[in-house]
């Protein structure tokens, strides 16, 4: 199986942890050069460091918000003014929780923001190197809550969902370009965003964050959270020279609790 990345450059979304920066962690093991992006200058810099180098790897940083998409634009156009990218991993936190019947209007509109709109900034600044090599890749991080809502993450699950159907409608625009587009859908994930959510559980209904994992893993055929590298090892694989033949595709990652087909 050809998992060979040498010569192939990554861009990163989120990757100064969790998911983000486990996936950077694989891509980077694979031979790619990482570019990781995240608004904590800090981290990003201790993020830098965990990435591997033993097969001549040069690995970098962007500091920019995604809720600051002409930033984004300047920043990332920059970058690919001086190299191409190969590989793009949208990636970033998702919006705060609550019903969908609450969430205001403002809400929605920097979801879709951050979300959907800067991922089409950085696939329509880095697909012209891709179609260039005649190689490309386009993950998109979201959730399984494509494939079945998830309660009380309303403003996600729409946003989310808008994320999905973009992706299947440019799968099909980039394909004959040698580009393949799909999206992985992490299921429950041991990172920060979920010890968060545990946690507004824990306060509404009274019980422990400790009780509101077990619950979790009760609903998980596999009866357990996934570890951020669980997810980045999917990420990996649809970037890699094997999976060329895989595009369209929502992926989900989540122990067998997705009940949909």
């Amino acid at each position: 199986m050809n998992l060979n990345l040498i010569g192939k450059n990554a861009l990163v979304g989120g990757s100064s942890k969790g998911i983000g920066l486990a996936s950077a962690i694989e891509l980077a093991l694979l031979g790619a050069n990482v570019t990781l992006v995240s608004r904590n200058t800090e981290r990003l810099s201790e993020a830098l460091n965990e990435l591997d180098t033993s097969q001549g790897q040069q690995h970098d940083f962007l500091v920019t918000d995604f809720s600051d998409a002409a930033d984004l634009h300047k920043k990332v156009h920059g970058l690919v003014s001086g190299k191409p990218i190969h590989i793009l991993i949208n990636n970033t936190g998702g919006p705060p929780g609550g019903p969908i019947s609450a969430a205001s209007g403002q809400a929605f509109l920097e979801a879709f923001n951050n979300h959907l709109i800067c991922n089409h900034i950085l696939m329509q600044l880095t697909t012209p190197g891709m179609k260039e090599a005649g190689f490309g890749r386009i993950i998109n991080i979201i959730s399984t809550s494509v494939k079945q809502p998830i309660e009380g993450l309303g403003v996600s699950n729409t946003i989310r969902g808008a994320v999905a159907n973009w992706a299947k409608t440019l799968a099909g625009e980039l394909g004959p370009h040698g580009i393949t587009v799909n999206n992985v859908l992490p299921g429950s994930t041991m990172t920060g965003r979920l010890e968060e959510i545990a946690n507004a559980n824990a306060a509404k209904t009274g019980a422990t964050s400790a009780t509101v994992f077990e619950n979790w893993k009760k609903e998980i055929p596999l009866r357990r959270i996934a570890e951020p590298s669980e997810v980045a090892a999917a990420v990996a694989f649809l970037a890699s020279p094997a999976a060329s033949y895989i595009t369209g595709i929502n992926l989900p990652v989540d122990g067998g609790r997705t009940k949909s087909l």
